[in-house]
């Protein structure tokens, strides 16, 4: 039985507006406990977002880095101070462990097989924690001051497994080798996408 090009446009139409009234802006997302981010971005892969507040008086930033993900899947957010790319990032790390809890703890990428065991950052980590809701987990967390000014190279990730209380390697290709770039934490702007991750 043939479609009408008609049936077709007015079922496309319906789609595109469903997709559009499901995503959410950063900046109309409401978290728990009735936490509040005076800055954030919508990062450009990975269905994932970073929300902010930069305090000046200490230099620390109280952070959010949210994405889609599924309860045995993983998240990454990091900062490279010395250079663009995974190796040499300092990241936040959240899962579900084995024993069913939502765990997330700070961790060096030294090359392109990190251990992603937790370890000490370069720069203090004061306050670290994760949630999962609506198919996204969130890190949660509080860092600074950094020894650099407040532009930074960062990268985000998501995983699809955890084996042993590990987050197993993610995908080496598309949108998972795209998602870097620089941002101010000050500004909030300087968004610029690198080529590999």
């Amino acid at each position: 039985m043939a479609v009408s090009s008609r049936a077709l446009s007015v079922v496309y139409i319906l789609s595109s507006l469903f997709a559009l009234s499901t995503c959410q802006n950063c900046s109309n997302f409401t978290f728990s406990k009735n936490r509040v981010f005076n800055s954030c971005i919508d990062l450009p892969y990975l269905d994932a977002h970073l929300h902010w507040n930069y305090i000046s008086s200490t230099g620390r930033i109280e952070l959010a880095y949210r994405a889609s993900q599924t309860p045995t899947g993983w998240i990454a957010w990091a900062i490279n101070l010395t250079g663009y790319g995974m190796p040499g990032s300092q990241a936040l790390v959240a899962f579900q462990n084995s024993n069913g809890s939502l765990i997330a703890y700070p961790t060096q990428i030294r090359s392109y097989s990190p251990s992603l065991r937790p370890h000490a950052l370069s720069f203090p980590v004061p306050y670290i924690a994760a949630e999962y809701a609506n198919n996204e987990m969130i890190i949660f967390a509080v860092i600074g001051p950094l020894a650099n000014d407040t532009t930074v190279n960062h990268l985000w990730q998501t995983g699809s497994s955890v084996s042993n209380d590990i987050p197993q390697i993610h995908q080496t290709t598309g949108p998972h080798v795209q998602s870097m770039g620089t941002l101010d934490f000050l500004s909030g702007k300087g968004l610029k996408l690198g080529e590999n991750v």
